[in-house]
């Protein structure tokens, strides 16, 4: 890395705070317009560049990484997730990958719970009506939603958010139920209450709401298939704030349709910013921006971790927040 400031290209708007103290300790190169770079644009990025902070919409794949500059060590991702770069291919490059994990963890966890309720409350089908002006007045069969207290959740994937989530569920009576790949500590069983199922079929036969709160990685391609999807209770509620490819989206909207699943709350989408126009059209569905983790304060949050990450880097010592390929 050179002696002299060290060159970023940043792909999207950051909070001004973080751009301005970017451009202070860095050579920054903003994105002051905020539009989305193609893969020609990445590829200038990474040609001139000594660090690259891209967010998790940027494809940070084997072609771009292919295209860069040997001064590029460093790419700072703006983001908890890193599925959006090609890991292998860096680490073949000697490229340092860095993410922003843990200060998500409380903001996605209350826009999640927000679905867990909305969902079954049918919120959103009430707001419409109100705004459209069609409200006739209270009667005691009409928009009937169903009781959250007393019901099962059924978590996938146990990690920050998914515990952050089942503290907030159990505060609303929900029993806790997950699969993960890895069973956590029994001290995190007994806080939580929560019961572990080896398998996801089972788990998800069993349960009232599904919450899926695992990465996106190979292995969790689909993980909610068609026929996982099946085995759901028609009275039984699906919410995704993780990311759109776990489940099979396609799949998803045919069962909404059919009657099969009572109804979804979604952030994220398999094809994003694509929506199914079959799955905008369902009053059983919410669907959100994915602003699962739109909070200023989270997004400042972020921002320093990326700042953190490239300083420690520039200094010539480990980041904190280094992500290891899985080879």
């Amino acid at each position: 890395m050179p002696t002299k400031k060290p060159r970023i290209v940043v792909t999207r708007r950051l909070p001004d705070v973080i751009e301005t103290r970017m451009m202070e300790l860095f050579d920054a190169r903003l994105n002051l317009d905020d539009a989305p770079l193609g893969h020609d644009d990445l590829v200038a990025a990474v040609k001139s560049a000594d660090v690259l902070v891209p967010t998790v919409t940027d494809r940070v794949d084997a072609d771009v990484i292919a295209a860069a500059d040997p001064r590029l060590l460093l790419i700072a991702n703006f983001g908890a997730g890193v599925d959006n770069i090609d890991l292998g291919a860096a680490h073949e490059r000697g490229i340092t990958v860095t993410n922003t994990p843990d200060v998500l963890t409380e903001d996605t966890a209350d826009m999640t719970m927000a679905l867990v309720l909305a969902v079954p409350r049918r919120l959103m089908e009430g707001e419409r009506i109100m705004r459209a002006n069609t409200w006739g007045g209270w009667s005691p069969t009409w928009m009937l939603g169903n009781r959250v207290n007393g019901k099962r959740l059924g978590i996938v994937g146990m990690g920050r958010i998914g515990q952050a989530l089942a503290r907030r569920a159990r505060g609303f009576g929900l029993s806790i139920h997950y699969h993960n790949r890895n069973r956590v500590h029994p001290d995190i069983e007994i806080e939580l209450e929560a019961t572990y199922w080896e398998s996801l079929d089972q788990m998800l036969a069993r349960v009232d709401i599904v919450s899926v709160n695992c990465p996106h990685t190979p292995a969790t391609y689909h993980l909610l298939s068609e026929r996982r999807l099946k085995l759901l209770q028609p009275h039984a509620y699906l919410v995704n704030t993780s990311r759109g490819e776990v489940v099979d989206e396609g799949a998803l909207t045919r069962l909404l349709g059919e009657g099969q699943i009572a109804g979804a709350g979604l952030d994220v989408y398999e094809y994003a910013p694509s929506v199914p126009p079959k799955l905008r059209e369902r009053d059983n569905v919410i669907l959100l921006p994915h602003m699962g983790s739109a909070t200023l304060e989270g997004r400042i949050d972020m921002g320093e971790r990326v700042i953190i990450n490239i300083k420690t880097f520039v200094d010539g010592r480990s980041p904190p927040d280094r992500v290891l390929a899985d080879l």
